[in-house]
């Protein structure tokens, strides 16, 4: 990352900062004096608790200086009059200077997991760096930038947004050179209104876009396949509609993984991935297409590919005490949960989906809590439920034929995983999938000491 001096980074925001302290450097931004590096900026945001009163913790720990909005001590700092907003023209200016290329990527659903499919397939060619997990708001996003290594060539900045105008102040910062839109599904509904509002919403991502951009988009998205003029922009569709410019073809979701062909003009390769669900296949079509445009070779897009592992919690599979455990906790909605259980319904022995509610779902979330139920009584053989919304999936569940002795809803969670516990044998696959403050992992993690327990020591 870049040290930048705090005469910088005022000039960029419009700060203030007394001339002892001016020349001072920085290597970096943190919020949270927990997990704060020496040498980097504290920003006193203003959270559930005022960051200012962190600041003395912050300057013990070894911070640089400090970013706010009023002097709390003789400290180096940088005095603005809204830290968040001076933490994101900072990070602009910062995108400007190094001058890398930038990928932004959003969509609905699993745009982290493209976002860490088109870094791999990047990183074979060029000096990558991308957001880490959680940093796709205008806090994290911001600090990303500001981690990033100077000599950057690309990076990747997932993009995510649940009200009208964020994404046009992400874009704003990021300015990217290539947008990808994964999807239009149904997160954040519940402020948007509609899928269309989602739309919208997500197209504002080309408001910090160049003249002659290129904006990605996925062909098999209905929500995505009538926007073919966007001023100023080129699009390029990637999918398997036969209409999209960069094709996937054969697609076969085999024990040994997921493989596919793609086909561009009159080019053609096959990749092969270590993946199960062809809900993935989109999130790499859309990494093959920004590869593409960025002129890596097919031999470093298979690559990337192949080596490609997805993020911890992400569709995640445990082998332990004859089990196989599919850990799916960082997020949930109507796509990805039908993914999910798909992915489930596939397998081999007997499957218990272990769900928790999906948030932010707005009037929707009781039609499509009970379509989940019904989606899992074809596919699997038990499903415990956990939430506010745990009756509407046990109704579908029940009325999609599944006996209501396989079929429970829970509004605690101990209680939740004591069944679990009781009906669980070896040999089961067991999902464990909800919105991320569900905290379905610690289900999970009750069932692990259960067995462990029961067993005598850690699986062999």
């Amino acid at each position: 990352m870049s040290k930048i001096s705090l005469k910088q980074a005022a000039a960029w925001c419009g700060g203030t900062v007394e001339e002892k302290y001016a020349d001072i450097e920085f290597l970096g931004a943190n919020n949270d004096t927990r997990t704060l590096q020496p040498g980097q900026l504290f920003l006193a945001l203003q959270g559930a608790r005022d960051g200012h009163d962190f600041i003395p913790a912050a300057m013990e720990k070894g911070a640089a200086a400090v970013l706010c909005t009023h002097s709390v001590g003789d400290y180096p700092a940088i005095i603005v009059k809204d830290v968040r907003l001076a933490l994101g023209d900072i990070a602009r200016g910062e995108r400007e200077r190094i001058g890398m290329k930038v990928v932004g990527v959003t969509g609905s659903v699993g745009k982290s997991t493209t976002k860490e499919m088109i870094a791999a397939v990047l990183e074979k060619t060029y000096r990558t760096a991308k957001t880490p997990v959680n940093h796709n708001n205008d806090i994290g996003m911001p600090m990303a930038i500001l981690g990033m290594p100077a000599d950057t060539e690309v990076a990747v900045l997932e993009m995510g947004m649940n009200h009208f105008r964020e994404m046009a102040y992400l874009s704003s910062i990021g300015k990217p050179d290539i947008a990808v839109i994964v999807n239009i599904g149904t997160a954040h509904i519940e402020y948007l209104g509609s899928q269309t509002g989602i739309r919208q919403a997500k197209m504002e991502i080309v408001e910090g876009m160049p003249e002659n951009g290129t904006l990605l988009l996925n062909g098999d998205d209905r929500m995505l396949r009538d926007l073919d003029q966007i001023p100023g922009q080129r699009i390029v569709y990637f999918g398997a509609d036969e209409g999209c410019a960069v094709r996937c073809r054969e697609i076969v979701n085999a024990v040994d993984g997921l493989r596919f062909r793609v086909t561009y003009g009159d080019e053609s390769f096959s990749v092969i991935m270590n993946l199960e669900g062809r809900h993935f296949v989109s999130d790499a079509m859309a990494a093959v297409a920004v590869g593409l445009e960025m002129g890596v070779p097919e031999e470093r897009i298979r690559q990337g590919l192949r080596s490609f592992r997805n993020l911890a919690g992400r569709q995640e599979t445990l082998r332990a005490y004859g089990y196989t455990l599919i850990k799916d906790c960082y997020n949930a909605g109507p796509e990805s949960m039908e993914a999910a259980l798909k992915v489930l319904g596939e397998k081999q022995g007997r499957k218990i989906a272990v769900l928790g509610d999906m948030l932010e779902l707005g009037d929707r979330a009781a039609a499509e809590h009970y379509r989940i139920g019904r989606i899992a009584a074809e596919r699997v053989d038990f499903v415990l439920a956990y939430g506010d919304c745990a009756d509407r999936v046990i109704g579908g569940c029940i009325t999609g034929g599944m006996p209501d002795s396989r079929a429970q809803a829970f509004k605690d969670q101990q209680a939740l995983s004591c069944e679990l516990q009781r009906i669980a044998r070896p040999g089961d696959v067991i999902l464990f999938k909800g919105s991320h403050s569900m905290h379905m992992e610690r289900v999970l993690d009750a069932f692990m000491k259960y067995e462990k327990d029961l067993n005598g020591g850690d699986p062999v």
